[in-house]
């Protein structure tokens, strides 16, 4: 039977903010050394667990783990996005990579551009019992799904605060689901509205 997975036991974390030399502060190096090393260790955090911890796809399959890749941080596809909350919610379902459906409840469209166009996304919340219940899920794909990245998309960490109207979608921690790496996963795949129509160089690599 394959396990069913909404979220990886640890999202990968890739974020800094790139500020332009000639108008970097001695603060704003502080502040983004720091981050970098912040988002340097949660990748290291990440390997560790993928290699050893007994919940890591690969230690559970006893398949070999071989690193993972990112691509380099960039601070464009990090973005503060406008949230359009939905009002006559209906119960959707999520195809998996087994086959199977999972059932959400649609949360809101976070709108944003990315290089000057303009991209909307579907959260949604999750409905299964658990622990993850009532909690958001976003998973999406883009120009490099696929091609740099894993064909069936890949997922972002977003909390929700009660009476938010912007949200930080920060593209660089974006993660793959475990089916990326083991087929005895079942990953719900994206909506097809969350279907970017650019290409998200940042974040998790295909594997």
């Amino acid at each position: 039977m394959k396990k069913t997975v909404v979220y990886a036991a640890l999202a990968v974390l890739a974020a800094v903010a790139i500020v332009s030399v000639y108008s970097l502060s001695s603060n704003d190096a502080e502040d983004t050394s720091a981050y970098v090393a912040s988002i340097e260790k949660e990748r290291a955090d990440q390997q560790t667990f993928m290699r050893e911890d007994p919940n890591s796809p690969f230690v559970l399959e006893k398949k070999e783990f071989n690193g993972l890749s990112y691509f380099p941080v960039d601070a464009r596809y990090k973005v503060k996005a406008k949230l359009e909350p939905i009002d006559n919610k209906e119960v959707m379902t999520l195809t998996t990579s087994d086959g199977s459906i999972q059932s959400y409840l649609p949360h809101a469209h976070a709108h944003f551009k990315i290089d000057g166009v303009a991209c909307k996304l579907l959260l949604l919340e999750v409905m299964q019992m658990g622990p993850q219940r009532g909690t958001l899920f976003l998973a999406f794909g883009d120009a490099t799904s696929g091609q740099e990245t894993y064909g069936a998309g890949r997922y972002l960490a977003v909390k929700k605060v009660r009476g938010a109207t912007h949200i930080e979608l920060d593209f660089n921690r974006a993660y793959n689901p475990y089916c990326a790496y083991v087929d005895n996963f079942s990953c719900p795949f994206p909506p097809k509205e969350n279907v970017l129509p650019v290409a998200i160089l940042a974040g998790e690599k295909q594997y």
